[in-house]
């Protein structure tokens, strides 16, 4: 059976506070209905500053969305690793893990983003050595025991529920980030379909004496919105999905990888790429057993049409993709 995600990071450009605790509301309420038809995660992330609302806080959301449900797992993808504090970041990944019984996923990934580092008041040029200190400093916090951290004793509790560790992964797009993983011992999430990076991980697991694996996305991982008239929703939603679509391709350098990555500049283009698509519930189950995103919230989607879209994925594609994979 596809594993199946539901992608939330609250972007809803110019909405209002009151607008946007509805907002919340409603993905936590999202949530819970897709634990209840059998999703297998949700999956957020972690913005600062954007001036769509992009979601900043996503351990905070996580944490909702485990009191909202029972089985399905949160996938951060991805945290800022040296925009936060290790030792409180450890902490908070041990208390979540614990309170939702090791249904946390957490890829920690470096950003692509000079401004949100200066905001923080974050060395950009550092980056790849507080990511260092961040994973160092959170597999020791794990274990419990006392440790040097910066020149003092240190100790982290409580510990998480799950052993050996919280499931952590280290995301990017480059090498750097791939050897990163294999020295320290950790799966690594590539940012796009990078077989030749997987590849390197291997062989720089072989060569610091570590095991791991590499959680990839297929070669074409589009976002998806269920419809039963794909034409009609772009034709009332397609702004929507092009803002979320331009927003995130103006972050990024051209030697940034991502397997959502767009580069369309209007409605039209974009949904000829492929990147963004609507689709019906009968050419959603066509799409095989690779991975379903869903992106019910996308750009601002009216949260009406958020729930017409979730409602096709439980009523109509998963139980027969259940029905096939019995």
């Amino acid at each position: 059976m596809a594993f199946t995600v539901v992608r939330f990071n609250l972007v809803a450009p110019g909405a209002t506070p009151e607008a946007l605790a509805d907002r919340y509301r409603a993905a936590l309420e999202m949530a819970a209905y897709a634990d209840g038809i059998g999703v297998d995660t949700v999956q957020t992330e972690e913005h600062h500053g954007a001036a769509n609302n992009w979601l900043p806080s996503p351990f905070v959301f996580a944490g909702a969305v485990f009191g909202a449900t029972r089985r399905i797992t949160v996938t951060v993808s991805a945290v800022i690793g040296p925009l936060h504090d290790p030792l409180r970041l450890a902490e908070e990944v041990a208390v979540l893990d614990l309170l939702s019984k090791g249904r946390l996923v957490t890829v920690a990934g470096i950003g692509y983003r000079p401004e949100e580092y200066a905001a923080h008041g974050v060395d950009w040029d550092r980056r790849g050595q507080l990511q260092d200190l961040l994973l160092e400093t959170v597999l020791k916090a794990w274990t419990g025991e006392e440790f040097t951290y910066r020149g003092r004793t240190v100790r982290v509790t409580p510990r998480p529920c799950t052993q050996p560790r919280p499931l952590l992964l280290v995301g990017g797009s480059s090498r750097p980030a791939a050897r990163r993983a294999a020295r320290f011992g950790l799966p690594f999430f590539p940012s796009a379909h990078l077989p030749e990076l997987e590849a390197y991980y291997h062989e720089q697991c072989a060569a610091y004496g570590t095991e791991g694996f590499c959680l990839m996305p297929d070669a074409t991982t589009p976002l998806l919105h269920l419809s039963e008239d794909p034409d009609r929703t772009w034709a009332l939603y397609g702004k929507h999905f092009l803002h979320e679509a331009r927003t995130y391709a103006s972050w990024q350098s051209e030697g940034i990888r991502s397997a959502v990555r767009s580069r369309a500049a209007t409605v039209q283009e974009l949904r000829a790429e492929g990147v963004y698509r609507v689709v019906t519930p009968e050419e959603c189950l066509a799409l095989g057993a690779g991975g379903l995103v869903l992106h019910p919230l996308c750009g601002g989607m009216p949260v009406d049409e958020g729930w017409r879209s979730l409602h096709l994925l439980g009523e109509h594609v998963l139980p027969r993709l259940k029905a096939v994979g019995a």
